[in-house]
């Protein structure tokens, strides 16, 4: 009898997926409150390079992230559009990878979207939830951003990607 491998193969998508959304949910909500507002401890955020490897990681990080928006301070503004942030940013990430073949430049360049969308994005919700929270604290908050989701998505999103990168050149099979 031969095997579905049509329904293997999206059974071990969903899985990936689902492990990507509780490891992005846990590591952010282990920080508590430090994982929210402009200076973000959220080192889940390195999980964000690997929708380079795996496109199923997309709805993972938005799963993930809406998940651990649920306990920000912030709201259905966060989680709303915080998450779609993280969603938009990930697919960008994939594209970005398909276009340049998951060299290291694809790294570079594909944590770019969740570094700069969340820079640009979370501070209009951190103000917009904020009550009395005044727009001339954008820049201050975007920069606090572009700092934190940098050191996380850089710093340790470029080692996860060289692990996966390797694991997957000595032929280690991720679920299959």
């Amino acid at each position: 009898m031969e095997k579905n491998t049509t329904k293997v193969s999206a059974t071990v998508r969903l899985a990936r997926a689902g492990i990507v959304a509780a490891l992005y949910a846990a590591l952010t909500m282990i920080f508590g409150a430090l994982a929210y507002g402009p200076l973000q401890i959220r080192p889940a955020e390195a999980l964000c390079i690997l929708p380079i490897f795996f496109p199923e990681a997309i709805p993972g990080l938005f799963v993930g992230c809406m998940l651990a928006n649920l306990l920000s301070g912030y709201g259905v503004y966060d989680i709303v559009f915080g998450s779609l942030i993280t969603l938009v940013a990930a697919f960008s990430t994939w594209a970005i990878g398909k276009a340049l073949k998951g060299n290291l430049l694809s790294a570079i360049l594909g944590g770019l979207p969740p570094v700069l969308f969340n820079a640009i994005g979370i501070p209009f919700i951190i103000i917009l939830a904020s009550p009395g929270e005044s727009f001339a604290a954008y820049w201050v908050y975007f920069a606090q951003l572009l700092l934190t989701e940098t050191i996380w998505v850089y710093v340790l999103g470029i080692p996860l990607y060289y692990a996966v990168r390797r694991m997957k050149n000595h032929g280690v099979k991720f679920m299959m």
